[in-house]
């Protein structure tokens, strides 16, 4: 067969099928007639693989997609990817270091163009350089439909961060969160994409984390950050946003009224930073995610962000994990909590302070008040509370014993807690219930252990998969 011609139909009900070639490399997607749809049972999600080999999936997808995915790789001249063929028609794929390069990314933009199912890609670590970034771009041009990209690690630069930020800046299609982690921008880079994302507020998150943003971009990040309405999450970690850096993004933090995820960990800048954050919490009530690990906080620091926490009244999660942090500026931490009755603080971690017994019962005074507070330290000094740590009784098989004696499912006592009858509750709401009941007596340690079982990391508890049925 003459590699220009088109691909031979693979069954009697695929003859119909015509795929025109493409007659340039600079034009980004084939035309292709397909025959109408036949919907058919498509696999489960299966792992990213590196096999570029094509296999037999003719079974799983329409005509239409499958070919004109065959016919771009041989338009650019590279092997199709089978877990891309398999999976084409899934909202999630995963082609993380698949070693792509540009022109396989310019093959699978090819193919997405068109494409209606896919709503998150994951291109991480591809090699794809400026060429497979201006392939992407255009492709989301055309596809309304792909809402969720990751394109870390590909060290794109300042000519990638050139081609996005013109993306960006005229955004229209229905991307909402892009991860750009580790891609060697710089300052310039910093400058393009919030001259872009000052005046387009589609993108709702953003990771921008592992790059090498300094004091200028501070300067650059807070200037947009005061006038962008729509970036709901920002990730900055393992920058170098030093104290002059992060003093200008506080000032533009301080304006801001969206977002409320900021991730700042693995910056250094110190106490003169924590204290520009302290006047950020005093008047931002956006906020309710922040993380300010490792930055080189000590005490000092920490009571300035402390005078901030007595007026703020959105901030539900920070974390100050990996900071020189000492038991008395813990103490200042969490009497700030306590002396603001509408804080909605529900989780800190302090997980490398070592604290002592009266620590802990200041805790527990501050924890009568706001009993969706939870506070993750190092240790209790001493073993007597260590050997504590080990009697108290799994809260599981509480509840369980307790749902026995009424005749009840473990699934209805649950339900009991959520005045609006479902299966799922916000963190905080949840640890609030527990302790507030009186029916399972159990404290706020053994409420801990509840949550990890019952989903932690999603920032809500579901207790639907608990058995229903009564014993």
């Amino acid at each position: 067969m003459n590699k220009d011609d088109p691909l031979e139909p693979e069954t009697k009900d695929e003859s119909d099928t015509v795929l025109a070639r493409q007659s340039s490399d600079e034009t980004l997607y084939c035309e292709a007639e397909a025959p109408m749809a036949v919907e058919k049972e498509k696999p489960a999600r299966e792992s990213s693989e590196t096999d570029l080999e094509i296999e037999d999936t003719e079974k799983f997808f329409t005509t239409g997609q499958r070919e004109l995915y065959l016919e771009a790789c041989k338009l650019v001249g590279v092997v199709p990817v089978s877990y891309f063929i398999r999976n084409m028609e899934e909202s999630y794929v995963n082609l993380n270091h698949h070693g792509l390069g540009p022109r396989g990314t310019k093959a699978i933009a090819i193919a997405l163009v068109s494409n209606t199912t896919v709503l998150t890609l994951e291109l991480a670590d591809n090699c794809i350089t400026e060429e497979g970034i201006l392939s992407l771009v255009e492709m989301l041009q055309e596809n309304y439909y792909l809402q969720e990209m990751n394109i870390s690690d590909n060290d794109l630069g300042l000519e990638g961060a050139r081609i996005l930020s013109e993306f960006l800046q005229n955004n229209t299609s229905s991307l909402f969160s892009l991860q750009l982690s580790g891609n060697n921008f710089k300052e310039e880079s910093a400058e393009l994409f919030c001259q872009a994302l000052s005046t387009n507020y589609r993108i709702k998150s953003l990771d921008l984390s592992h790059n090498q943003f300094s004091d200028k971009a501070g300067e650059y990040l807070g200037q947009m950050l005061a006038l962008n309405v729509g970036l709901q999450s920002l990730d900055l970690s393992w920058n170098r946003l030093y104290i002059q850096g992060a003093v200008a993004l506080c000032s533009g933090l301080q304006a801001n009224v969206s977002l409320k995820k900021l991730d700042l960990s693995m910056n250094g800048f110190g106490n003169e930073g924590a204290a520009a954050l302290g006047e950020v919490l005093r008047l931002n009530n956006s906020l309710a995610y922040l993380d300010l690990s490792s930055n080189n906080i000590s005490t000092e620091g920490l009571s300035k962000i402390s005078k901030g926490l007595e007026l703020n009244e959105s901030l539900k999660v920070l974390k100050l994990y990996l900071n020189p942090l000492s038991m008395d500026g813990a103490v200042l931490l969490i009497l700030s909590i306590k002396r603001n009755p509408r804080s909605k603080m529900e989780d800190i971690d302090i997980s490398n302070v070592l604290v002592s017994e009266q620590f802990v019962k200041i805790l527990d005074g501050v924890c009568a008040v706001h009993p969706q507070l939870d506070v993750m330290y190092k240790a209790v000094q001493g073993l007597s509370n260590k050997k504590n740590l080990f009697t108290w009784a799994s809260p599981v098989k509480l509840i369980q014993s307790y749902a026995d004696q009424h005749k009840i499912s473990v699934l209805d006592f649950f339900r009991s807690l959520n005045p609006s009858g479902e299966t799922t509750m916000p963190v905080g709401e949840f640890r609030k219930a527990m302790i507030q009941q009186n029916k399972v007596p159990v404290n706020r340690y053994q409420v801990r252990e509840l949550i990890k079982k019952l989903g932690e990391k999603t920032d809500m508890v579901d207790f639907s998969s608990l058995k229903m049925t009564k014993p």
